[in-house]
């Protein structure tokens, strides 16, 4: 086995020890922010996605999370949370406005963030939209969906996964959300 040049060493290690430095920068419309360090950048699942992230879960947990970006989207919380809402299901003598919270996100210069947060069974579809698509339960889930409109376009952001998962990383999920700019 040959040694490595002391040189080699040198320009490398410096590359390796920022590998994992590496962020995503994240735009919505003409908003941007890096995405933090420990979400993973996924290719997009669908046309509909522009930005897919992997955040994991516990080891011996209930799974990872997934963040992802939908651009060119409606700013109206009042016509979509309502469906969203529906894709859960409420437990027996339950609504859905008992299993969600709404709250508006202060803090983004010259943008409105509507957020929807769901906890419990979701009726999950890979492509919403579309008719083909199976339907599956997921117990134990929570979503957050986030409008994130600038004035000229709007965004849908949805983190969800398990409810542990999602938990964990709410704070940060919330804290890129106000770091848009």
């Amino acid at each position: 086995m040959r040694a490595v040049p002391a040189i080699a060493l040198a320009l490398v290690l410096p590359l390796l020890a920022h590998a994992d430095d590496k962020t995503t920068p994240v735009k919505l419309g003409k908003l941007s922010a890096p995405a933090p360090a420990g979400w993973v950048n996924e290719k997009p699942s669908n046309r509909l996605r522009s930005y897919q992230f992997k955040l994991a879960g516990e080891k011996g947990g209930s799974g990872d999370a997934e963040l992802v970006v939908m651009p060119e989207s409606d700013p109206k919380a009042e016509k979509v949370f309502p469906r969203w809402k529906g894709q859960f299901v409420p437990p027996e003598g339950k609504t859905a406005d008992d299993i969600s919270k709404v709250k508006k996100l202060d803090g983004v210069k010259g943008a409105t963030i509507d957020i929807l947060d769901v906890n419990g069974t979701w009726r999950y579809k890979e492509r919403p939209f579309d008719p083909k698509s199976k339907e599956e339960l997921k117990e134990d889930q929570r979503v957050i969906w986030a409008i994130v409109f600038d004035g000229d376009e709007a965004a849908h952001v949805r983190l969800s996964g398990p409810k542990g998962t999602v938990d964990a990383h709410y704070p940060e999920f919330e804290k890129w959300l106000r770091a848009l700019k």
